[in-house]
């Protein structure tokens, strides 16, 4: 019987879509072609790519109507935020494009009598995209777009949970009409997947996913000195101060927290409130939680859908009861909200006060509809509270003080210092982590660096 991936719908829990994983020949044909048509497409000038590319964006735009209620029907983001992806995708997008050539140029170290001297940036060849479901089209177009506009192949590998998201890709760049085999799509399981990169069959990898799925691509590359790029997982944390602006604090880290229920890399999931203001903070940040809708992804009154998967919400209804174990206080009744029900994806929102560091809820990955939130007794109490994880990806400070927030920040070890926002990413600034997040780097200029590699020309003019 041939295996096949499927994505099963959280909305009711039935296969929404069902792919035939490929086969060791198709596997082996599709690399060759990548290679293949990589070696005419880097040859192509800067602006012939940013011409396809651009016109492969806006066949994807083009498609935002049924991909919004895709979008829902495979991993459960309401259809009343379903657009914002594509708003996000647009923008990264075109600004890779735009920057391109600033980040492709020549480096010219300076005149040196009797030489002409410059270090050119070349591609890699094939990129191996893995992007993960929660944010399937945001994730994939960091390495996607930039990959192409450096002159490398892009084969991209989708999670389960969003099969026909990498179909749209496809069909985007068909209806651009870029040359075959310049990009693709393919349906593989992860020991496939690892056989792709242990075999020699490209020349990096950029992954979304776990720490877990993280080590094991690290494993499978191991001695193919290929660049690797990793963002892994995070526990995002807010410092709210006294001099902050509580109701921009309060309705912005409620957003920050349960947004797409809470299945966010970098989604609040734990706060520190400074003790002047922890009354206002938590009465107010209750009070906002309470109003979300939880019902179906396909109902435009709904504010917050299922999680992914039945499996990723009771593992946070555990971190929850363990919490409320060992001392916590749950300020949201999950029967105030008629859909929730253990062992299903439709879970209720949940804010944790008296909680503590030795709490999974306060140190492990939630990826899901909860928040603690502990009070502090000044900044230095704070930062060594955020810098109290194995992750780091961004940290988000409230405060009107500038000065103060720079000095925060630089105390923290993050890969993105927000202050009075969270869970963005802006183009224009790269996008990076530190400790258990991972390693590398996508967006902004220095997103090109690990796409191509450096080649030095060196000629003596005078003999």
């Amino acid at each position: 019987m041939t295996e096949s991936i499927k994505c099963i719908s959280p909305v009711d829990g039935r296969v929404y879509v069902s792919w035939p994983v490929a086969t060791k020949k198709q596997i082996a044909a599709m690399f060759q072609a990548a290679h293949a048509a990589q070696d005419k497409w880097k040859r192509l000038p800067i602006a012939e790519r940013a011409a396809y590319c651009t016109a492969a964006v806006d066949a994807m735009l083009a498609m935002k109507a049924e991909i919004v209620p895709e979008l829902a029907w495979q991993m459960g983001r309401p259809v009343r935020y379903g657009a914002g992806e594509l708003r996000g995708f647009e923008e990264r997008a075109r600004y890779m494009i735009a920057i391109a050539g600033q980040a492709l140029a020549d480096i010219d170290p300076g005149p040196k009598e009797g030489f002409v001297r410059y270090i050119r940036r070349e591609p890699l060849g094939v990129v191996l995209t893995i992007a993960p479901w929660n944010y399937p089209y945001l994730t994939a177009v960091n390495s996607v777009i930039p990959a192409l506009m450096a002159g490398n192949a892009v084969v991209l590998k989708h999670a389960a949970s969003t099969l026909l998201v990498a179909e749209r890709f496809q069909q985007a760049f068909d209806k651009a009409r870029l040359p075959k085999g310049v990009f693709q799509h393919l349906v593989v399981n992860h020991q496939q997947a690892a056989d792709i990169i242990s075999g020699g069959q490209v020349n990096m990898v950029c992954f979304t996913g776990s720490v877990a799925g993280g080590q094991a691509i690290e494993q499978a590359a191991a001695g193919r000195f290929i660049n690797v790029g990793l963002e892994l997982g995070g526990k995002d944390p807010a410092y709210v101060r006294p001099d902050a602006n509580m109701a921009h604090a309060i309705e912005n880290l409620v957003d920050g927290a349960f947004f797409n229920s809470g299945q966010s890399c970098c989604g609040i999931e734990r706060i520190y409130v400074h003790k002047k203001v922890w009354g206002d903070f938590i009465d107010g940040y209750v009070e906002l939680t309470k109003k979300y809708v939880l019902g179906s992804p396909l109902d435009e009154a709904t504010t917050l859908g299922p999680m992914v998967k039945a499996d990723a919400a009771d593992f946070v209804r555990k971190q929850i009861r363990s919490a409320l174990r060992a001392g916590a206080k749950a300020h949201i009744d999950p029967k105030s909200f008629a859909m929730d029900k253990t062992g299903t994806p439709y879970m209720a929102p949940q804010v944790l006060t008296a909680v503590n560091h030795r709490m999974s809820v306060m140190v492990e990955e939630s990826f899901g509809p909860v928040v603690g939130i502990m009070k502090v007794s000044d900044d230095a109490e704070a930062i060594g509270l955020m810098n109290d994880s194995p992750y780091g990806l961004t940290a988000a400070i409230w405060t009107e003080d500038v000065d103060a927030a720079r000095k925060i920040g630089d105390e923290i070890a993050t890969g993105t210092v927000f202050m009075n926002r969270c869970d963005y990413l802006d183009p224009a600034l790269t996008w990076t982590g530190v400790k258990d997040t991972g390693r590398g780097a996508t967006l902004s200029l220095l997103g090109y660096d690990a796409l191509t590699r450096p080649k030095s020309y060196h000629f003596r003019t005078r003999t």
